[in-house]
């Protein structure tokens, strides 16, 4: 019978790296909590229409990207999570979160995108995000930027680098649009087929072009900062000034733009030249038309994401990943029969005083020999062996072996056996 394998792109977290990945969930919970961020979840499938209105319909990502179908029962548009954003904001509204003040929220989980799988870029990938829900001054802009370093500094990552800019208002980025407009057609020649097509309809996306042929034209393109009014300036001045104040590096990038329509004010991305193609590992920035866009009130909001595989992918190139821990404290050796029910037994007792506990199962149900079992305790990672075969049980005994320092072996006496394993497992 012909073996079914994983989608395309979709891929299996195997035990050898599921180490790495529950250590950057314990940084990043770390990470919110000294923040003050609370945890929200929201579905992995939602209504078409919600990415469509929040992330906008002329880009890439509903283009091109998304998993949409129709539900089979009643005919609904669904379509699997792309990007965490717009969920959140629709759980907000939905559930009035924001009625008693403002909130500071994060998430992670699975996203799904249809893109062509390539290192760092997955189809479906897992995103961890923060959301500033109904703050509105540069203060919070200047937060969420200095959670990532601190981010990135824990994680010891090398290599990051912060790109700044702000888009500005709607006014300003009409006027932006206008001139950018008159600038393509001039040049019409010389776009590729995906931004002629944008020319009318989100010029500003053409700008984020990775078309290598088309960045001498991008580069003499109007820039947004140029039809940025005093108030904007002084936003994003503001948001410099706090992050300067704190140590923060960063470069002015004009043409950062983001790949999503909800941006205005402040966007930002970290960089890396280590994972090659896929250089962005983190982005975000302010969204404060995007409460009223998806139908509820206005008010102000920001936050930022990072690709999980892209962080622990430059996690593993910085060295950064920590050595796995030990599968178990004890690796319980037996023989079969009952020398295997009082291991059994014995191995209750450690776990219920908190003990991580392998006892030895022959995958043929066979007993092996005691030199075998050894090497799987040795592989394990386990830093004492307790062995109980017939002459210990008939004394009521078992043995003690210290796996990782001197190796000695001792007999220990059943009645006594929680409190040896304690005392060996401190010393060692």
């Amino acid at each position: 019978m012909q073996k079914i394998n994983a989608i395309r792109g979709m891929n299996d977290l195997l035990p050898k790296d599921a180490a790495a990945w529950s250590y950057l969930e314990r940084t990043l919970a770390d990470l919110t909590r000294a923040y003050g961020y609370e945890q929200i979840r929201t579905p992995i499938v939602e209504a078409t229409a919600l990415f469509q209105r929040g992330i906008g319909e002329v880009t890439d990502i509903v283009e091109k990207e998304m998993y949409s179908f129709e539900d089979r029962l009643n005919g609904e548009q669904l379509t699997l999570r792309p990007e965490g954003t717009a969920a959140v904001v629709r759980a907000s509204i939905e559930h009035n979160l924001i009625y008693d003040g403002p909130k500071r929220l994060w998430y992670t989980g699975p996203m799904f995108r249809h893109e062509r799988p390539q290192r760092g870029r997955y189809r479906q990938f897992h995103q961890f995000g923060i959301e500033a829900l109904g703050f509105a001054g540069p203060d919070i802009d200047a937060e969420i930027i200095l959670m990532g370093q601190r981010l990135w500094d824990e994680l010891g990552l090398q290599g990051v680098r912060l790109e700044l800019n702000s888009l500005g208002e709607a006014a300003e980025r009409t006027a932006h649009r206008q001139a950018l407009v008159e600038y393509f057609t001039q040049h019409h020649v010389q776009l590729d087929e995906d931004s002629q097509r944008r020319l009318q309809t989100n010029p500003l996306r053409i700008l984020d072009s990775k078309n290598p042929s088309m960045q001498t034209l991008i580069e003499g393109a109007p820039k947004l900062l140029e039809f940025l009014g005093s108030e904007s300036l002084a936003h994003f001045e503001a948001v410099q000034t706090l992050l300067k104040a704190n140590n923060i590096p960063f470069k002015i990038n004009p043409r950062l733009v983001r790949g999503l329509d909800y941006y205005n004010l402040t966007v930002f991305e970290w960089t890396t030249e280590a994972l090659g193609a896929q250089g962005t590992i983190a982005g975000g920035g302010r969204y404060d038309p995007l409460m009223e866009r998806m139908g509820g009130k206005s008010a102000p909001a920001c936050g930022w994401a990072m690709g999980m595989e892209r962080v622990l992918d430059l996690m593993a190139i910085s060295k950064s990943v920590p050595e796995s821990d030990p599968v178990c404290d004890v690796y319980v050796l037996h023989q079969g029969g009952d020398t295997l029910v009082q291991a059994m037994i014995a191995a209750e007792a450690l776990r219920s005083a908190g003990i991580d506990v392998i006892l030895h199962c022959p995958p043929d149900g066979q007993s092996a020999s005691f030199k075998s079992q050894m090497k799987k305790a040795d592989a394990s990672g386990a830093q004492l062996a307790l062995i109980i075969g017939p002459d210990e049980l008939a004394s009521d005994e078992a043995q003690l072996k210290d796996l990782r320092g001197t190796g000695e072996q001792h007999a220990v006496p059943l009645s006594g056996l929680l409190a040896a394993v304690v005392d060996a497992l401190v010393d060692s």
